[in-house]
């Protein structure tokens, strides 16, 4: 029992199970309840924790790019995810992708093989333990239960906050066999590097036209007729992209730009890629091409692209609806609820966007809850860094507010650059720092300036 009473997490996702070890870590028995495989939502499949239901992709691991800034500082907060995901890395470039079944039962064995995690698989329906007796005797509750959050408990939540829901649509892309390929008609690359971490199908500009066209005249699944339908910017459906005109896909998910097709010895007018999904690579994603087109649509249309023309598929791209909240207007600074404060949020759920965002909402919380439970109150991560930006996205208010991925923007503005150079040198071009580069180093120094002063029982 913690020193303020018990604590439950509910959902085993990313962010559900690493709330609950870096609970677990600082000596805090917590209980982590997981639906699975009592119930199943639309998108999860295997009963193992974690479970990546899109991309296998943790995204870039170049520490100049946000996202591989906030996984930097993940890392110096030990968290269990981001190891376990180094553990069951595959190669895919600059980006962070992993065998998704092995990263999942990876992370199902380290928390089942902790004493101080009770995981039970078991549905929890409402937040009121006077409705779910399970939550009886639980001091404080943390929801990680995700943007699939099952009915029951989103109405329950929605109750709560009394802002309704929030929510918007996602796509996700197929899986095709490896065996099933082309080879002939693919070659191996990976966007201006030497190695070939991904299949590269070329397009000429006529097979572009075929399928570009194709895809406009797709049948779609159709959505509730009750629900308006808001994609998330990051992972639209490629058929919304190509909608908005026919060049859009070039320079998107199709964007040729950094590979040459060995077998004209140019740069083809269009590309598809398609990165291994497991460490044995056979099986590929179509990677930016997360759909909603009907299964038969799919089987015609991705087998449009070089390469594809026989392509078995291992999964189909579908659409789901992610809910989220207002967090402005319905979380504290601690991401506890204003209208229940022992009731606390990770995840999706919160208004974070994207796996490692999820993976760092939930490692806050468990940090976060766990040094105030021991009595010794962790200060927030600067708003320069990365955590910090996240989190401050959060607590802004904003007339629609809108899930986010990490990003320097969420970061206060750099200061002007330094004019003395320029004073000294009027007559020449000073040498070019970009501003990712400033954002980076900024969030770099200050997050390292927190973490030495901060109390973490790591």
């Amino acid at each position: 029992m913690s020193p303020a009473g018990k604590i439950a997490v509910i959902g085993g996702g990313l962010a559900g199970c690493e709330c609950a070890y870096a609970l677990a870590a600082q000596d805090l028995p917590v209980t982590l309840f997981e639906m699975k495989p009592e119930r199943f939502s639309p998108a999860h499949r295997s009963q193992d924790l974690a479970e990546l239901v899109c991309s296998n992709s943790l995204r870039s691991d170049d520490p100049q790019n946000a996202i591989g800034r906030l996984k930097e500082e993940l890392a110096a907060l030990d968290s269990l995810c981001l190891k376990a995901a180094r553990a069951c890395r595959i190669p895919a470039g600059k980006a962070l992708a992993v065998d998704r079944e092995a990263f999942s039962h990876e992370i199902t064995r380290r928390v089942t093989d902790d004493p101080r995690i009770n995981l039970i698989r078991r549905e929890i329906r409402s937040l009121n333990p006077d409705e779910d007796s399970a939550l009886a005797g639980f001091s404080h509750l943390v929801v990680a239960a995700g943007p699939l959050a099952a009915p029951d408990l989103a109405a329950s939540l929605a109750r709560l906050t009394g802002d309704g829901q929030l929510y918007f649509y996602d796509a996700i892309a197929p899986i095709v066999h490896g065996e099933s390929l082309d080879q002939e008609r693919i070659f191996r690359a990976s966007r201006y590097e030497k190695t070939g971490d991904y299949l590269n199908c070329p397009m000429s500009h006529e097979e572009y036209l075929v399928f570009y066209h194709a895809l406009l005249e797709a049948e779609k699944a159709a959505t509730h007729d009750f629900e308006e339908e808001r994609h998330f910017e990051g992972c639209m459906p490629i058929e919304a992209l190509a909608a908005r005109g026919e060049k859009t896909l070039l320079f998107g998910p199709f964007k040729p730009v950094g590979l040459t097709d060995p077998a004209t010895g140019r740069r083809p007018f269009a590309l598809v890629q398609l990165r291994a999904e497991n460490l044995n690579q056979d099986m590929f994603g179509l990677v930016g091409c997360q759909t909603k087109l009907l299964q038969k649509e799919q089987r015609r249309i991705f087998r449009l692209i070089p390469g594809l023309a026989r392509a078995e598929f291992a999964r189909y791209g579908s659409m789901h609806r992610n809910t989220y909240i207002n967090a402005p207007t319905t979380l504290n600074a601690d991401l506890s609820l204003r209208a229940a404060p022992h009731i606390f949020l990770a995840g999706q759920i919160t208004g974070v966007e994207g796996y490692v965002e999820s993976i760092a909402s939930g490692l806050w919380l468990g940090l976060s809850l766990g040094a105030t439970l021991r009595g010794v109150p962790l200060p927030p991560p600067p708003p320069e860094s990365v955590l910090g930006g996240l989190l401050a996205h959060l607590q802004t208010p904003a007339k629609h507010f809108q899930p986010s991925n990490a990003q320097y923007g969420l970061t206060p503005a750099l200061p002007p650059p330094d004019q003395a150079d320029k004073a000294n040198r009027p007559d020449k071009k000073l040498p070019r720092t970009s501003s990712r580069e400033r954002y980076a180093e900024r969030a770099r120094t200050s997050f390292a300036v927190w973490l030495n002063k901060a109390n973490l029982c790591r």
